[in-house]
């Protein structure tokens, strides 16, 4: 049965980098929003529920309009709570089966998502992996990738929980301010670590 663990960290820190490393050595991801996309798919439970909750307003055609959801929601804590309580027991309870699922096959199960401390779920998720890089190299990142001015970049890193707090939590950090070849290492480093303790 293979291991799990939680992947998180903040936006340009290159989660998604550490995640393909660690599938390319065979673990297993399971995205959140993925699966969140997914809970809301059409012909689904959750897709259901929300229109019962919003209106048919909410869909174009059969589908979620993300746009539409996303200018209701912004309006009122009221209605992001109860959208939460729709999707939060679904994903989680997605996840769960295929993290399940894939825990039979895989010898690493990687549960990846941005919001793992912020929702609470770090205890569930050891050990947990923060990928780590400093502000100043997540605001360059960040304005070259999207194409930012500082201010905007600036925004952004303010909207989320500051990475060295996140930092905090974790039971292993992969330091992701260097080259690729850094990171690789430290990933072979924690995958061997892993594999010796599964």
């Amino acid at each position: 049965m293979g291991r799990r663990i939680g992947l998180t960290g903040g936006i340009a820190c290159g989660k998604s980098t550490a995640s393909a490393m660690l599938k390319a050595r065979g673990a297993a991801i399971i995205d959140a929003d993925e699966v969140a996309r997914d809970v809301v798919a059409p012909g689904t439970a959750g897709l259901t529920a929300i229109t019962e909750a919003f209106g048919p307003a909410i869909l174009r055609e059969g589908a979620l309009d993300r746009a539409a959801l996303a200018r209701i929601i912004y309006a009122t804590p009221a209605a992001r709570a109860q959208l939460e309580a729709i999707l939060h027991p679904r994903i989680a309870e997605e996840s769960a089966r295929r993290m399940a699922e894939a825990a039979r096959v895989a010898p690493l199960v990687v549960y990846d998502a941005a919001l793992i401390i912020e929702s609470g779920r770090a205890e569930s998720l050891r050990p947990l992996v923060v990928v780590y890089a400093p502000r100043a190299v997540q605001m360059a990142r960040l304005m070259a990738r999207d194409g930012l001015d500082e201010a905007a970049a600036a925004a952004r890193l303010a909207a989320q929980m500051p990475i060295d707090e996140k930092a905090r939590y974790a039971d292993h950090i992969i330091d992701n301010s260097g080259d690729l070849a850094q990171t690789q290492a430290q990933i072979d480093q924690l995958w061997r670590l892993w594999l010796e303790h599964a």
